[in-house]
């Protein structure tokens, strides 16, 4: 086992030695000029180095979880209430006009945390602990629409790196069969191969880095939202109490 990862490590050196070398030109007095790419250019050059299939599924991985991301960041910012205010508000709704004015305060704010509120209020007349049981009920519903689409960016997390390793595996296939029908170990024969190996893997780990940043952004908002939630909760309960008085 140990000599297989010696013989990687070297095909590994030798297909990047080979792409360096190919990277650079010579001028007519000897001294090596570096030949500028743009790196669109460069990206695209190793997209297609890489293997269509390969780096096509890494890329809808990609795609697919950044759109999911997106949308849920738009959604999480749209969920997101000022609840200061909001309890203040129904708090003096309650003052004024009882529990009808303060549901329709609560009709006509946005957020989980109003239709909540909406919630707990339209069950009143049946006492505060089932005031208290639809408040938690319901603020399960909200959480579980909050976490929607979740699952899946973990999902493109998980894959993306997978296809890469998948693409290294079947690169080093290639490499081992063109070294078995050459008879012979040269940058040539093996580049091929190794390319796509090494590509595939680092374009796999790209994407499931870009994912696992914006998937941890996620969590931090969704874990904002519902600390809010709860507090609010038991704010909107405390006032129950108060005016139950």
């Amino acid at each position: 086992m140990k000599k297989l990862f010696v013989f990687l490590a070297v095909l590994g050196f030798i297909a990047i030695s080979a792409q360096y070398a190919a990277a650079q030109t010579e001028t007519p007095t000897g001294e090596i000029e570096q030949v500028e790419i743009p790196i669109h250019q460069q990206l695209k050059t190793k997209y297609i180095e890489g293997g269509p299939g390969f780096m096509s599924t890494i890329l809808l991985c990609l795609v697919f979880g950044l759109a999911l991301g997106i949308e849920r960041i738009l959604y999480l910012s749209l969920s997101e209430t000022n609840t200061s205010k909001l309890l203040a508000k129904v708090d003096e709704a309650m003052k004024e006009g009882g529990v009808p004015a303060a549901m329709e305060i609560c009709r006509n704010t946005r957020g989980p945390v109003a239709s909540i509120f909406y919630q707990g209020l339209s069950r009143v007349d049946q006492g505060l602990e089932v005031v208290e049981k639809s408040i938690a009920s319901y603020g399960s519903v909200q959480m579980m629409e909050l976490e929607k689409g979740f699952s899946w960016i973990q999902l493109f997390i998980a894959i993306a790196p997978m296809f890469g390793f998948l693409g290294t595996v079947v690169g080093m296939v290639q490499a081992f069969d063109a070294i078995e029908s050459a008879g012979d170990i040269s940058p040539t024969i093996v580049a091929g191969g190794i390319k796509v190996a090494l590509i595939t893997t680092v374009f796999g780990l790209i994407v499931a880095i870009i994912l696992q940043l914006l998937y941890n952004y996620l969590i931090s908002k969704l874990d904002g939202i519902v600390s809010s939630m709860e507090d609010a909760s038991i704010s909107m309960i405390d006032i129950l109490v108060k005016y139950e008085k």
